[in-house]
């Protein structure tokens, strides 16, 4: 069933909340006109299917803990008419069992959630240059994506959040980290599109920025998470470092129907 009740939505999400730390921070009003909703309910919600609209083509998210996992495949198999010829996905491993007699699978890699346990930590990581971006900032920001990351996700509305952060060295933007998902009302925030240009790496700049991003989230959220492929050590390191640890293994898939 297609769910619009929030309060039923949060309920379930509430318990795990590092798992579906993305969902919660859709319940926003800022994201909510881009979610579709799908649930299995019995007494209450048993699981919960996030079709998110807003790019191009469309995520679903399909995640659950290992006891309710039998739960959601009942869900996404008794919802296959309702999603997309294609979109991207995030799914607990072993959900895409459910899709493989119906669609083509392109993996995109193991991935693991983290979450921040350590709030200390980013004390250790200061630099007072760090500047606060803003909706002007915009060709800048977009240049540094081209340079150093272009397969990014990227969505200049969320500029409009006062959350994304960078550094400069001589007037050039070299680093930049934000959020994919942030919500004071539901006291979440996912960090995202965190990257350095390469010709400015290994000047501790990532980290910095980064940590002045978490810093600035805590006076306004409880919990702040990311997402990071196993196969991105840097990344997992310096993550570590500033406090964050593993929570929940997802896999990344496009997923295009079979056409026969």
């Amino acid at each position: 069933m297609i769910l619009h009740d929030k309060k039923q939505i949060e309920k379930f999400l509430r318990e795990d909340t590092p798992l579906f730390i993305y969902h919660i921070g859709d319940l926003d009003d800022f994201y909510w006109n881009y979610t579709t909703w799908i649930a299995l309910k019995e007494d209450s919600v048993k699981a919960i299917l996030l079709l998110y609209t807003a790019v191009n083509p469309a995520v679903l998210l399909a995640l659950s803990s290992e006891d309710k996992k039998g739960k959601l495949k009942d869900l996404l198999n008794s919802s296959l008419h309702l999603l997309p010829n294609k979109f991207y996905s995030h799914l607990t491993p072993g959900i895409e069992e459910v899709l493989l007699p119906y669609y083509n699978l392109d993996s995109h890699g193991k991935y693991q959630k983290m979450v921040l346990s350590d709030e200390s930590k980013s004390d250790n990581f200061k630099n007072a240059d760090v500047i606060k971006l803003k909706p002007g900032d915009i060709k800048e920001i977009q240049y540094l994506y081209k340079e150093s990351y272009p397969d990014n996700s990227f969505d200049p509305r969320m500029l409009e959040t006062g959350t994304y952060f960078g550094i400069k060295d001589e007037s050039k933007l070299v680093s930049i980290a934000g959020v994919h998902v942030y919500s004071q009302k539901y006291k979440v925030a996912v960090l995202g599109n965190i990257t350095t240009h390469p010709e400015f790496r290994g000047k501790g700049y990532g980290k910095q920025v980064t940590a002045h991003l978490c810093r600035y989230l805590l006076k306004k959220v409880k919990t702040i998470g990311l997402n990071v492929s196993q196969s991105n050590s840097a990344a997992i390191k310096c993550y570590q470092e500033l406090g964050f640890k593993f929570t929940a293994p997802y896999l990344e898939y496009m997923i295009e129907k079979n056409i026969k």
